[in-house]
């Protein structure tokens, strides 16, 4: 019987170790979209410092407003689901606690 929770113990170690490298893997993909986006805003720049220089400045300044605000509120809603997945996740998480402590009672 010890040997079966030894065991189980293992395997969930095993997927929470996996759980971790996938939480990494989207903390990587996070920072290449912020880089994605640091680089978009310096073209973005180039091509104001470009406009301005044509004197277009103004007619642009609206579209840029409106491509501002759609930015924020794309990333507004990246930010809720990143949100809903990590509530998500605590709740596996909570669900696995439970779970360990029906064994341990089982085992009693």
């Amino acid at each position: 019987e010890k040997e079966k929770e030894k065991e189980r113990e293992k395997e969930k170690e095993k997927e929470r170790e996996k759980e971790k490298e996938k939480e990494r893997e989207k903390e990587k993909e996070k920072e290449r979209e912020k880089e994605k986006e640091r680089q978009k805003e310096q073209e973005k720049e180039k091509e104001r410092e470009k406009d301005r220089e044509k004197g277009k400045d103004r007619d642009r300044s609206r579209d840029r407003e409106r491509d501002k605000d759609r930015e924020r509120e794309k990333d507004r809603e990246k930010e809720r689901q990143r949100q809903k997945e990590k509530e998500r996740e605590r709740e596996k998480e909570k669900e696995r606690q439970r779970e360990k402590e029906k064994a341990r009672e089982r085992e009693k």
